[in-house]
């Protein structure tokens, strides 16, 4: 089980734009070909920020998000075709 924190204002605009509730992400990160890279153009000195690619039960999605106090705290979530291809190229490769 992995411990979620996220914005409830944050959730809803991520809703509206991407269709993914922040709530239903943990899927993702329990998938066994889940990917985690970093986000470096959005990470700062102070906090690091990553990308997890995983199949929620619905698409291939793209969690972005950074580790505070022992949680993960969801900044964003959608389905981006740039992902997809490398998580299927990484599954793929890995079989």
């Amino acid at each position: 089980m992995v411990n979620l924190e996220f914005d409830p204002a944050k959730e809803k605009s991520n809703r509206e734009k991407h269709g993914v509730d922040f709530s239903t992400v943990e899927v993702a990160f329990a998938d066994p070909w889940s990917m985690t890279l970093p986000n470096e153009t959005h990470s700062s000195k102070n906090e690091k920020r990553f990308y997890l690619i995983g199949f929620d039960g619905v698409g291939i999605l793209t969690v972005r998000f950074t580790l505070r106090n022992q949680s993960i705290r969801v900044i964003g979530a959608g389905y981006w075709r740039k992902h997809r291809k490398l998580y299927e190229e990484n599954k793929a490769t890995n079989l």
